[in-house]
């Protein structure tokens, strides 16, 4: 009673328009105006008692308070409590008794061994919570039950290798769930099976070498999944089965030997893939078949990727942007794999082994953003068509590292001649030999033809002399000039009387 007493006369005393009223902590910054009281890293190491009651929003970060107490139950219209970076070792039951209103609450960065399902009992209206970063090992089932509008629940970077397939139980609202970076040996296929609204489920950086047929049964609208890191090694064939609506998927940072193609050939509406990290070595044609929606794909740090070849990419038309970066063995893309993909807009090859780039490796010109930034680039002449580019579309630079008298230069400043172009373009030389090439297959096709059918043609010409001398004859019987005699004789055979001189 005298608690209450003295609590109720703090807040008479108080200015309700005061920006720093009293009772608010010297360290901390109290605003009665918005209801918002900000308290982080104010060496506090129990919760203040006389704030206003009709705050909303407390920010106590980076404190040592230990434990939620009896000051809590004043704050009734609370929306938004941040307890992180605190002493928690454990919460009495009913502490949030009265917070009905509560919408966030943040534990994350605390020392919580142990949560039970009277832990968050009168949360009704919680729709975030956050226990990132403690010690818990275990999820009983039920634990969250109650939390019915709960729509984030954030449980990684804990010690969690048990789930009871009843724990998520209650969480019909569940749309984020981060599982990351625990202790997990095999996905807990069977817990969530209640979770039928998650849209997005971390639970990367564990221990799960082996994903089996049906690994997210009973997840229809899933369409994130964070599977960096978990020590996959095997993906079984169905693995994905049931992920009609996944989205963006990520394998980053596994064990993988191959791509799993067929595996991923099920997610036809995959728009992101990340798959970087791991051990395989080529790229095959067709290796992403049936992602006819990709968009993105990103290879990062795949330390054994060697080559890429030719049509990997042929049924991923609507790819936009590929990241092919920082793989250390990378150093050949063949010709025409990035050709073909009238979408293609952004292409990033930086932290690779290319010493060189191909003009017919990709439609280059079709390209928004270009990022070639490599260390083990041989600028000559075969570049000058990349520095053209570059310039002209004001692209990412490339810095050679050799020969040793352009060493550290930009590509893009270079000049034919610095280059030691015998031509002013070596496209110039490619036309030239085209044409030299298109005249020596032509003329032989025409020999050929003239030997195969040197009977016919020997005929022809043949008929064509001989019709040529028969018109000839004729023209010169029809062109022959006659004498006057011959004339005045034909004009008297056919009784035409010849004209005398005297009268013309």
């Amino acid at each position: 009673m005298w608690f209450q007493m003295m609590f109720l006369t703090l807040i008479i005393l108080s200015s309700s328009s005061s920006v720093n009223a009293i009772g608010c902590p010297a360290t901390c910054k109290c605003n009665d105006e918005i209801f918002v009281v900000e308290c982080e890293g104010s060496k506090l190491d129990v919760l203040p008692i006389a704030l206003n009651p009709a705050l909303q929003r407390l920010d106590l970060r980076n404190n040592k308070i230990k434990s939620v107490d009896e000051a809590f139950q004043f704050y009734k219209d609370l929306l938004y409590v941040d307890l992180s970076n605190n002493h928690f070792v454990s919460i009495q039951p009913n502490s949030f008794i009265y917070q009905e209103k509560l919408q966030e609450l943040h534990l994350n960065k605390n020392k919580l061994s142990a949560i039970n399902n009277k832990t968050f009992h009168g949360l009704k209206s919680l729709t975030v919570l956050n226990l990132r970063e403690n010690y818990i090992e275990e999820l009983p089932a039920n634990l969250f039950l109650g939390l019915q509008k709960l729509e984030e629940l954030n449980l990684g970077k804990n010690r969690i290798s048990k789930i009871d397939k009843m724990a998520f139980n209650g969480l019909e609202s569940l749309r984020v769930l981060y599982l990351d970076d625990n202790m997990l040996s095999v996905v807990p296929t069977e817990a969530f099976a209640v979770l039928g609204s998650l849209a997005e489920l971390h639970i990367g950086l564990n221990a799960v070498s082996r994903l089996p047929d049906d690994a997210f049964k009973g997840l229809p609208t899933l369409s994130v999944l964070d599977l960096s890191n978990a020590g996959l090694a095997n993906i079984s064939l169905n693995a994905f089965r049931g992920l009609n609506g996944l989205r963006t998927l990520n394998l980053a940072g596994n064990r993988l030997q191959t791509v799993p193609t067929q595996q991923l050939s099920h997610l036809q509406r995959l728009e992101e893939l990340a798959i970087g990290q791991n051990e395989f070595e080529v790229i095959k044609k067709d290796v992403f078949k049936g992602l006819v929606n990709l968009r993105k794909l990103d290879i990062t740090g795949a330390k054994n990727l060697v080559t890429i070849k030719r049509d990997a990419f042929s049924e991923n038309l609507n790819i936009e942007t590929i990241i092919l970066a920082s793989n250390k063995k990378l150093e050949h893309v063949e010709d025409g794999a990035l050709v073909g993909l009238p979408n293609l807009k952004h292409l990033i090859l930086k932290g690779n082994s290319f010493k060189s780039f191909s003009e017919g490796m990709a439609s280059w010109s079709e390209l928004r953003t270009l990022e070639v930034t490599d260390h083990h680039i041989k600028c000559d002449c075969n570049l000058l068509w990349l520095g053209n580019l570059m310039a002209m579309k004001n692209m990412s630079n490339v810095q050679c590292s050799s020969p040793a008298h352009l060493r550290e230069r930009y590509l893009k400043t270079l000049t034919s001649a610095d280059l030691d172009c015998s031509f002013a373009d070596p496209r110039q030389t490619a036309i030239l030999i085209t044409l030299l090439v298109s005249s020596v297959i032509l003329l032989g096709g025409l020999g050929l033809f003239l030997f195969r059918y040197r009977q016919r043609v020997r005929e022809a010409l043949k008929d064509y002399k001989w019709n040529k001398r028969a018109i000839s004859r004729k023209e010169h019987e029809y062109q022959k000039t006659f004498s006057d005699d011959d004339y005045i004789i034909r004009a008297q055979h056919h009784n035409v009387k010849p004209i005398p001189v005297t009268e013309l």
